[in-house]
């Protein structure tokens, strides 16, 4: 499926590791959190016996990525110590990549020693909340990673971004640093890119709900767009649902990110997003 509402020409193709990705049809990427704190699954998969699981079903379902974060992002969440995060977090690639060795796995970290280590036992991705914000070593060592980088705008830090978040025209100002940070990311030589305009991370529900109306201008950088919504506030905010009957209006809003661009879904519930990629691609196929 390609979104045939932007003049924009993407790169679609992502090099994870050796497998390439083409992601101009969107892809599902399902979230594996090895977090006692996350705001929907928290301490659902600490163990690894129980993240095993939560891949295999992901993997099932249809995910083209997994996504293992060893620390949580949600508002207000504090930072653990590296050696927690990494003890949280190896042991799970190294049985996911054991049982499922063909698996595209991505950590979701903000520090270079996770990405290098995760990398050399088998992730194929690294996805960053922090843009490289909150610890330099990462994109120094980015270069030498040589898998594909999700660069996320956040206004503040998961302790402070839902504090006082404050925009003249947010599309304008999260495109602008998008754009600044993949340029300079390309001059350190890192080339295979996806974009993230933060939904959720210091935004208020009515930045993030016009920044999915305006999900379309980001095909202006040319690298292929991930969205995260799945079960976030903004959609209980307005149903007034707490996340655990958040899920269709997690699909609903999945349909509309998918017609402006989305090239992957980042997700709790796999199935749902492939059906209703599945349903957006087939009705944008349809047309003349």
């Amino acid at each position: 499926m390609t979104a045939k509402n932007t003049v924009f020409s993407k790169n679609t193709l992502l090099n994870c590791g050796g497998t390439i990705i083409d992601v101009a049809r969107p892809k599902v990427m399902g979230i594996l959190n090895a977090t006692p704190d996350s705001f929907y699954d928290g301490g659902s998969y600490l163990t690894t016996y129980n993240a095993l699981r939560r891949a295999e079903q992901l993997l099932k379902e249809g995910a083209t990525f997994i996504d293992i974060g060893g620390m949580s992002t949600r508002p207000g969440a504090e930072m653990v110590s590296e050696v927690e995060e990494l003890q949280r977090v190896l042991p799970i690639v190294e049985a996911i990549k054991r049982q499922f060795p063909e698996a595209i796995l991505s950590i979701d970290t903000v520090r270079g020693k996770v990405a290098q280590e995760a990398v050399a036992i088998g992730v194929g991705m690294v996805n960053d909340v922090s843009a490289g914000t909150m610890d330099a070593q990462l994109w120094e060592i980015l270069p030498r990673l040589k898998v594909p980088y999700v660069l996320m705008h956040m206004q503040g830090t998961p302790q402070t971004m839902q504090a006082t978040p404050s925009y003249e025209i947010v599309r304008l100002e999260v495109l602008d640093f998008l754009v600044a940070k993949t340029n300079q990311l390309k001059q350190l030589g890192v080339q295979d890119i996806v974009v993230d305009p933060g939904f959720g991370f210091g935004k208020t529900v009515e930045h993030n709900f016009q920044l999915l109306n305006d999900l379309s201008d980001f095909g202006v950088i040319g690298r292929p767009v991930m969205v995260g919504l799945s079960r976030k506030s903004m959609i209980c905010k307005v149903l007034k649902k707490d996340p655990k009957d958040a899920l269709n209006g997690t699909t609903a809003l999945h349909a509309i990110a998918l017609l402006k661009g989305a090239n992957i879904l980042r997700v709790h519930d796999v199935n749902e997003a492939i059906e209703v990629a599945k349903l957006v691609g087939e009705m944008e196929d349809s047309v003349d």
